[in-house]
């Protein structure tokens, strides 16, 4: 790109043409300015209140000559919606009218349907839904790009889905997907009218690997809806996102020019960007509107924005301000790291905080206030600056009326930096491929375009993973000539998504507090500097007194309903969070009910050292001196010669754990690393192959019992 033309698309001209406004708001005092110009702007109008508007939903068959392509998306970290919109930007170019739908706002699409007929709830509602878009043939086309979460769990907005299918595709459990189920003939026709493709997002250190892929491949099969292709497999702990590119670029595209686009032959690839291209911004989906006006107005209007906000992002709106009622270090001072035990007052927000004991408390982070400041001076923001988002008047009509907010507006630049932009995780090689586009220099645009490209794969590893680089690091000093309007730097840059916390307190216990426990990230960088986790980074920055934005989650883990069962709890490091709270709930039922007869409770614990690292020691002592614990386990990994873990001392156990979980009913709970967990599992299926005399597939369909019917529950993160 030449200078001269960068130039020109940092001048208040062209900002002026990327949306900025100025519009008075009746009835307050707040109205729209912009910055650097007095030109005005008027909006077009809203197909959904204009008679002239075109009633026909069918996209341009000339522009679009194959028609209509809905991509639905499960999604939990953000990673699936961002595939999803990949696939609408290069949908143009494969001759497709693309849109990306959120699988929660399908499925309000569907609870629509059926109160229109009435509540009937008609099995025909999800097929209306997912059928809305056909084509003359009377034959719609879906994408399904589904992440699995956790132990083969649907993400919080396929939950619902998820379900609906399950019901509807006759699958008793997600566990059992045989390979029969997959070419099955449909058990009924409701989608017949619907050709699909899907692909999974998964990690193979988990043991339902693309669980949530496989189920949905299934289940529309069931349901008499046709596969395009066959199902895509993306593993996390590997490459996805190169994946995933193969798979679209290699499988999917080619089949649907070929199905679709009249006169295409198979194997053509959609067009692509090339250098000489990037002299123009990229087509942006939103435009910013600069306001001015007082807080209290912006905050008014931001609570009438609530509804607008994806379903995705809603956590940004359900999310609350808590007080930090208290805070303190774990490790010992000889110890490098840090394990902080924080409890958050609920007290005022008491109704919509309600929780579980060991359910899920959602963190939304805020990012390093000298971070915010160094990407607000690269990019030219001036942070204070409110503003608002609207769809950019390049989009279809529909796409106006249906548009939706990815987190709250009205909001100030300072905000939207702080806690809606991820500016120092990870970006994907796609996020450097759309902000090459927005280089200035030759040798920037070159260089993220090389490690973006599959070529790239080793140099964008050594260069962005290995190094922690995230996109401030891009921005702010590895490549300074990006120019990106605010607009724009929304679109590309990801969303900062909430970290989960496995609650470690009794709600019974303390049921206006809850308390946290977490291990900050910090590692050194090569070129000496450190890299700290987000969210660890920002509770650690946090004092007594300040507050967190936070909402609770469900978790898996719950206790056995009869007291009398016993307990195996196994949790090494922060692992432990869930088991203090268990413990804490038992502990209390104890002293409550003492005629009762009270099952065993027995802990593994392992961290380096006991006299660093063993966090809680005076917690679980005193539980073991009221008899609460009855066995603690123990294992110190860097005291011997050889390394010692959690699963060690379980096998070291095995005549009597078997006793205990096939004589007795124990429930089991597992917290931490997937590694440990994986560990974890084989060796109780050993023990249950040794002490049950079974055979290695007899044990499995034995443990995936105990699964199903909760006696086994895990939370392992990666």
């Amino acid at each position: 790109m030449s200078s001269s033309i960068l130039d020109t698309l940092a001048s208040p001209a062209v900002v002026l043409s990327l949306g900025t406004t100025t519009v008075l708001l009746l009835g307050t005092t707040l109205y729209l300015i912009h910055s650097r110009s007095h030109a005005s702007y008027t909006p077009e109008p809203n197909p959904a209140h204009d008679d002239s508007a075109a009633t026909s939903s069918q996209p341009d068959p000339v522009k679009y000559p194959g028609g209509a392509l809905t991509i639905y998306y499960g999604s939990q970290t953000g990673t699936a919606q961002a595939f999803a919109e990949q696939l609408v930007r290069e949908g143009e170019s494969a001759g497709f009218a693309a849109e990306a739908v959120d699988l929660q706002d399908l499925m309000d699409d569907v609870d629509g349907i059926d109160e229109a007929d009435g509540g009937a709830g008609s099995s025909a509602s999800i097929g209306s839904a997912l059928c809305r878009s056909v084509d003359e043939g009377g034959r719609a086309k879906a994408v399904f790009l589904m992440a699995t979460y956790g132990e083969g769990e649907p993400t919080d907005n396929a939950r619902q889905f998820v379900d609906f299918m399950k019901i509807k595709a006759g699958i008793d459990s997600l566990y059992k997907l045989e390979e029969r189920q997959i070419d099955a003939v449909a058990d009924s026709n409701d989608l017949s009218s619907l050709d699909y493709a899907v692909f999974g997002l998964g990690n193979k250190q988990y043991e339902h690997y693309n669980n949530m892929g496989r189920f949905v491949d299934v289940a529309l099969a069931k349901c008499g809806a046709s596969r395009i292709v066959p199902i895509g497999l993306g593993d996390d702990n590997d490459d996805l996102e190169g994946d995933f590119e193969t798979w679209k670029e290699s499988v999917l595209w080619p089949a649907m020019r070929k199905s679709y686009v009249k006169g295409v032959a198979d194997g053509t690839e959609p067009s692509k960007r090339t250098d000489s291209d990037a002299v123009a911004l990229p087509t942006c989906v939103y435009q910013v509107e600069y306001l001015q006006g007082n807080e209290s107005e912006i905050a008014k209007m931001n609570s009438l924005a609530v509804d607008r906000v994806q379903s995705i992002n809603k956590h940004y709106v359900y999310a609350v301000d808590c007080t930090v009622a208290e805070k303190r270090e774990l490790r010992s001072e000889s110890d490098p790291g840090s394990t902080i035990h924080m409890e958050i007052d609920i007290t005022t927000n008491f109704e919509i905080m309600k929780y579980h004991t060991a359910d899920n408390l959602g963190v939304l982070p805020k990012n390093d206030p000298a971070i915010v400041e160094a990407v607000a001076k690269a990019l030219g923001y001036n942070l204070d600056q409110l503003f608002d988002l609207h769809p950019a008047n390049n989009q279809d009509n529909n796409k106006i009326e249906k548009y939706t907010l990815p987190f709250p507006t009205p909001c100030t630049i300072r905000t939207c930096l702080e806690r809606y932009c991820d500016l120092s995780g990870l970006p994907r090689r796609s996020d450097l491929k759309q902000l090459a586009q927005y280089a200035r220099d030759d040798i920037d645009r070159k260089a993220l375009l090389r490690m973006a490209a599959k070529e790239g794969k080793s140099e964008y590893q050594e260069k962005i993973v290995e190094r922690h680089v995230g996109i401030h690091d891009i921005v702010t000093r590895l490549c300074p000539s990006i120019v990106c309007p605010l607009e724009h730097f929304i679109m590309v840059c990801p969303r900062l998504q909430p970290r989960y916390y496995t609650i470690s307190s009794s709600s019974t216990v303390h049921p206006k507090t809850i308390h946290i426990t977490f291990s900050v990230t910090e590692n050194m960088k090569k070129d000496g500097g450190k890299f700290k986790g987000c969210c660890s980074g920002y509770l650690e920055r946090g004092n007594k007194g300040e507050s967190v934005r936070v909402f609770v989650r469900d978790s898996t883990f719950r206790l056995p309903k009869e007291i009398e069962r016993p307990i195996i709890m196994i949790g090494p490091g922060t692992g432990i969070a869930p088991m203090r709270a268990i413990l804490q709930e038992r502990s209390h039922w104890r002293k409550v009910l003492p005629a009762k007869d009270h099952g065993p409770n027995i802990l593994y614990f392992g961290c380096k050292n006991r006299s660093t690292d063993y966090i809680y020691r005076n917690e679980l002592e005193s539980f073991q001196n009221d008899g609460t614990l009855t066995e603690l386990h123990l294992a110190f990994s860097r005291e011997q010669d050889h390394e010692v873990y959690v699963q060690h001392l379980l096998s070291e156990q095995s005549a009597q754990t078997w006793k205990l979980i096939h004589d007795d009913k124990a429930h089991i709970f597992v917290c931490g690393a997937v590694l440990m967990g994986t560990s974890v599992v084989h060796t109780l299926q050993d023990i249950i192959v040794n002490h049950g005399k079974m055979s290695r597939e007899e044990a499995k369909v034995y443990f995936d019992k105990m699964m199903l019917e909760g006696r086994f529950v895990q939370e392992l993160w990666s």
